[in-house]
C-alpha cells in the first residue's frame, strides 16, 4: 500500500505529465471501479468501456482534483458520472425488442433482464472471504433488482449500502444534497426484494441486519446462467 507521502509524490508526478505515475497512481483501484460500473450498468464489455473512460477522464481532469477527497473517492466520483450519463444517453443498453404475442402472466416476479450479463469470477480479484462477499454483490439476482432502479437511486444505493461511503460523500459525487441522498436511498431500499427496514447501515457493514445483496436470492427467480448464487 501506498505511503501518504508516496501517493502524494505520484500525483506531484502525474500531474507534470508522468503517464507511469498516474497509471500507479489509479491502479489499486482499478478492479473495483469496473465492478461498481458493472453494478450500475450490468454489463461486463460495458463496464470496461466506462472503466477506460474514468480513467481518460481523470488523466485529462488530474489538474482540476482539489484533494478535498481521497484518490479513491474522486475516481468514483468520475465513474459513478460517467455510468449515469451512459444510462441517461441509452448508449449502453439494448433496443427493446418487438412485442411478441400476449401470453399469461406466470407470476408477480420482475423478470430478468435479457441483458443482464454475468460478471466472470476469474475477474473477482480478492482472497476467499472477501471474494465470497463481493460475489454476493455482483450476483445475478442481485444486479436484477437493481436494474428496476432508477439510475440516480440505483448509483446512491451501491455507493452508500455496498460500498459504504458516507451521504456527504455521495452527495458531493453526484452535486446534491445528503437530504436528497437519503431521500433516494430511502426509495431504493424500500424497491429492492428483501428489504425490511429504513435505517442505514453501518458503514462497510452489510451484514449487520436488515437489507443485503444476498437477500435479493429470497425474492428474485434462480438464474441458470453460470453466475455465482445470491
Amino acid at each position: 500500500m501506498k505511503t501518504e507521502s508516496g501517493g502524494a509524490r505520484l500525483l506531484g508526478r502525474a500531474r507534470a505529465g508522468d503517464g507511469e505515475a498516474f497509471r500507479e497512481l489509479v491502479e489499486p483501484y482499478r478492479r473495483e471501479l469496473q465492478v461498481h460500473c458493472y453494478r450500475i450498468l450490468g454489463s461486463v464489455q460495458d463496464a470496461e468501456d466506462l472503466l477506460q473512460e474514468t480513467l481518460l477522464a481523470a488523466w485529462r481532469g488530474i489538474d482540476g482534483y482539489a484533494e478535498r477527497a481521497s484518490v479513491r473517492t474522486w475516481l468514483y466520483r468520475i465513474a459513478t458520472n460517467r455510468c449515469l450519463n451512459a444510462l441517461r444517453a441509452g448508449t449502453r443498453r439494448p433496443a427493446p425488442a418487438e412485442p411478441g404475442p400476449a401470453v399469461p402472466e406466470p407470476s408477480r416476479r420482475r423478470a430478468e433482464p435479457s441483458w443482464l450479463e454475468p460478471y466472470p469470477d476469474a475477474l473477482l480479484d480478492a482472497g476467499p472471504e472477501a471474494r465470497y462477499e463481493l460475489r454476493e454483490s455482483v450476483s445475478l439476482a442481485f444486479l436484477a433488482a437493481l436494474q428496476h432502479l432508477p439510475p440516480r437511486q440505483r448509483a446512491v444505493l451501491v455507493l452508500r449500502d455496498v460500498l459504504g461511503f458516507r451521504a456527504a460523500e455521495v452527495a458531493d459525487m453526484l452535486d446534491t444534497t445528503e437530504n436528497a441522498v437519503t431521500s433516494a436511498l430511502k426509495r431504493a431500499r424500500a424497491a429492492m426484494p428483501g428489504h425490511d427496514r429504513e435505517s442505514a447501515p453501518l458503514p462497510d457493514s452489510l451484514r449487520s441486519g436488515g437489507w443485503s445483496p444476498t437477500s435479493c436470492a429470497r425474492s428474485s427467480p434462480a438464474t441458470s446462467r453460470g453466475s455465482s448464487p445470491c
